[in-house]
């Protein structure tokens, strides 16, 4: 048995690499994005009813990793990188079918005479993410209030103090609304490999919104050594 998937729509975040972008949604609340709709599907009518929600489900494609193909077994990163899982217990992207399902912010609707399309937020969407269908989330029906889950993945993760040297302060104030709680909320996460995550003193970066972001970790967190934006 087999089915052919159209992809109604395209992301566009400021996660622009695998690295860095949120493992989960609903972890970096200032990580917006736009689902841009694509015709036939950009009809108006068929997101009538859309704006009473406040968040909605998002079927996609891990667009990224599709050529890598999937494994039965995997390392999730919070279960420290060793341990072995079957896929169909994790969230990993090496899929089957390479489909993830994210629960993220409705922020509003893009309307004629703009593209149609979604505003979105809390989200852990790569830039150029296929979506293949949008559904609302409903409180009844999606928060079963038995749910359970293994205590590796139930636990809330652990988010480090951020603060940012002097000499980035300039860059911070000529980038956009938001992007400095864009930054703190990202690395707060420590996006670092698990068997990284003992390191102090050593240098990083990563691509947001458009900006290069130096960064390391020490005793006392995370500290961002430097911003800059990346050439278009």
């Amino acid at each position: 048995m087999s089915a052919t998937l159209e992809a109604i729509g395209v992301i566009r975040s400021g996660f622009e690499q695998r690295f860095g972008t949120p493992r989960q949604p609903g972890l970096v609340p200032a990580a917006t994005a736009v689902l841009q709709l694509r015709p036939p599907y950009d009809e108006p009518a068929a997101l009538r009813g859309l704006e009473a929600c406040s968040h909605v489900w998002l079927l996609f494609g891990f667009h990224a990793v599709a050529a890598r193909g999937w494994r039965p077994t995997v390392r999730p990163p919070r279960l420290g990188g060793n341990r072995r899982l079957g896929v169909f217990a994790s969230r990993s992207p090496f899929r089957p079918n390479g489909l993830g399902l994210s629960v993220v912010r409705l922020q509003g609707l893009l309307l004629p005479p703009a593209p149609c399309g979604l505003r979105l937020a809390d989200h852990d969407l790569l830039d150029g993410t296929p979506v293949y269908d949008i559904k609302p989330y409903l409180p009844y029906a999606d928060a079963p209030p038995d749910a359970q889950a293994p205590a590796a993945f139930a636990a809330v993760p652990e988010r480090l103090p951020v603060r940012f040297a002097e000499a980035v302060r300039p860059a911070l104030a000529a980038a956009p609304a938001g992007f400095e709680a864009l930054v703190r909320e990202t690395l707060a996460l420590d996006p670092r490999p698990a068997y990284r995550r003992g390191e102090h003193g050593r240098p990083h970066g990563v691509q947001l919104a458009g900006h290069e972001v130096r960064w390391m970790v020490d005793e006392g967190g995370v500290e961002v050594l430097e911003i800059r934006p990346m050439a278009r």
